[in-house]
């Protein structure tokens, strides 16, 4: 609707443009013959341009319009596709590639329809416009002007494809280089406490020599074409001042026709002056479309296709039926041949060597890695077959990567509901030993944390995300691997609260601990990808194998600690 609008204003413009120059034929006659009724054409003059004004502010206002709405909705949907995709996608892609693509990338877009848009109308009109009049006024002088026109579209192809490639290498350095600088301000503090500050002052600066040097390239590109086509407009300008003044001066033509033809080819002339930057921009904003369309364009890595059959509520059965899962890209299985049956209610610890497939299987039962079909079930159904929204709210899974929002400590703990009432954060709080955290906050837990929790230490930060795990209350909690950061009396009372809360709930914990495994249920051993025992405490110290060394090595560390 702007768009189309915004062409038909501009097609007036361009109309009321190639007016001016005929009542100026007008008025110049009529002063070379001593006519002094020159009134009617000067009036013709002040209001075409009075209401091309009006007309051209319009247009512009709607194509611009038109082109902030485009992108708006084109970062909408990106932003909602990648909410889409799972781990496979992330590791193929940076963050700082995704974030070049949504910002840079787009507004290349925004300009090309904002200004792109208008300087291709206003070439389009005016060289169809223009060369009507001029052949309307002296056509043998009109065809002076045409030569030089399929020089100009042959130099423009062959330029395009050159500024085609280094707009490619600008974007795909430029995301490199946005990369490199979110990823090392994220890890500033190991940065720091690494003495690492000179060697990657040394990496970012071959980063930022590589985009410099992509930029230099399309520059280079760019300065050629926005240089050659005004020397072509100054040939064809010259031209017409040659043979279009010998025209008056044999009186062929009238000293008014030559005025109103010489702002006829200033018309067709001054859009081929920005011909080059026109190529440039457009070039750009093609790989930009490339790049964004590139992801746009991708099928979700989870889909979300519930097969209607689901109740509305998990109870909290788990299982496996003879699974086997490959991350894509790898080789090596991560988990084999798993066969698992997890009651409702039940606590279960999962235990193994780093590698054995621990956080594999619990990003399965919360659908973050897509399992082959019927191999992993939530109360019998697979989990393809539930709602992805009802199955992640139902499943909280509480990662071992404690990652926070630069947010207030109330928001971080309740970021799935931030209409949550205080007394239910506090609870959740308290439960993960979180109280006196809180209280040497400045502001409670209106306090600012900084950017990925930096102002809390380790366990804090572990204790806090699994606050934001405990105060869902979902039927099947995952946790993996959250007591890592904790000492031994922390995580006990944290344990004797989590049991105490979750009764009646199924509850997966992945840890290191033989001393918190033992509270559990039952307690599932996994090598290489594989079960290597699943039952109580007692019965696997019985059956020996990896996880009976594991507690004796344990036991006789506490021993030793405890002698000390």
């Amino acid at each position: 609707m702007l768009i189309g609008f915004a062409l038909l204003a501009f097609a007036a413009s361009r109309l009321l443009e190639a007016a001016i120059p005929l009542f100026l034929r007008e008025v110049i006659d009529r002063i070379d013959v001593g006519n002094p009724a020159l009134a009617g054409p000067v009036l013709g003059i002040v209001a075409c341009v009075l209401a091309r004004l009006l007309v051209v502010t319009s247009a512009r206002i709607s194509i611009r319009q038109a082109g902030i709405n485009l992108v708006f909705t084109l970062r909408q949907n990106l932003f909602d596709r990648l909410q889409s995709q799972g781990a496979t996608f992330f590791t193929r892609h940076t963050v700082g590639d995704m974030m070049t693509r949504a910002v840079s990338d787009l507004g290349l877009l925004r300009r090309l329809v904002s200004m792109g848009t208008i300087m291709v109308v206003v070439m389009l009109y005016a060289t169809l416009i223009g060369f009507a009049a001029m052949f309307y006024l002296a056509p043998s002088l009109a065809w002076m002007v045409a030569p030089p026109l399929p020089f100009i579209a042959w130099y423009a192809s062959r330029a395009a494809k050159r500024m085609n490639s280094s707009s490619r290498r600008t974007q795909e350095r430029l995301g490199e280089l946005t990369e490199r600088t979110q990823e090392r301000f994220g890890g500033i503090r190991t940065l720091q406490a690494m003495a690492r500050e000179d060697a990657e002052i040394v990496r970012f600066q071959d980063d930022n020599a590589a985009y410099a040097d992509a930029f230099r390239e399309q520059a280079r590109v760019s300065s050629a074409m926005t240089s050659v086509m005004p020397t072509l407009a100054a040939i064809a300008t010259l031209t017409v001042i040659g043979y279009g003044g010998h025209l008056v001066l044999t009186e062929q033509i009238t000293k008014g026709t030559f005025v109103a033809f010489f702002a006829y080819v200033g018309m067709v002339i001054a859009p081929m002056r920005t011909m080059g930057f026109l190529v440039n921009l457009v070039q750009r904003a093609a790989v930009a479309a490339g790049r964004v369309f590139e992801i746009l364009d991708l099928e979700p890595e989870i889909s979300d296709r519930p097969s209607g059959h689901t109740p509305e509520r998990i109870h909290g059965e788990l299982s496996m039926r003879n699974l086997h899962f490959i991350h894509p890209g790898s080789g090596q299985p991560a988990l084999t041949g798993v066969d698992l049956a997890i009651a409702p209610g039940e606590t279960v610890a999962i235990m193994g060597r780093v590698g054995a497939g621990k956080s594999t299987l619990l990003a399965l039962f919360a659908r973050m890695l897509e399992p082959p079909p019927d191999t992993v079930l939530i109360d019998g159904h697979p989990v393809a077959d539930w709602p992805l929204a009802q199955l992640r709210r139902q499943v909280a899974l509480v990662p071992q990567d404690a990652f926070l929002f630069a947010q207030p400590m109330q928001e971080n703990l309740s970021y799935d509901d931030p209409t949550r009432e205080l007394e239910p954060i506090l609870g959740a709080a308290e439960a993960a030993d979180l109280e006196s955290t809180i209280a040497g906050l400045p502001q409670g837990v209106a306090t600012l944390i900084g950017e990925r929790g930096v102002t809390l230490s380790g366990g804090q930060r572990q204790r806090t995300t699994l606050a934001r795990g405990l105060i869902r209350a979902a039927p099947v909690l995952l946790l993996d691997d959250c007591f890592a950061s904790v000492d031994t009396d922390t995580e006990e009372r944290i344990l004797g609260r989590l049991l105490a809360e979750r009764s009646g709930h199924t509850t997966l914990m992945v840890t290191h601990r033989v001393s918190t495994a033992r509270r559990a249920d039952r307690i599932l051993v996994l090598e290489g990808g594989r079960v290597e025992g699943f039952g109580h405490h007692d019965d696997l110290l019985r059956a020996g194998g990896w996880y009976a060394e594991l507690a004796r090595t344990q036991q006789d560390a506490a021993i030793k600690a405890n002698a000390s």
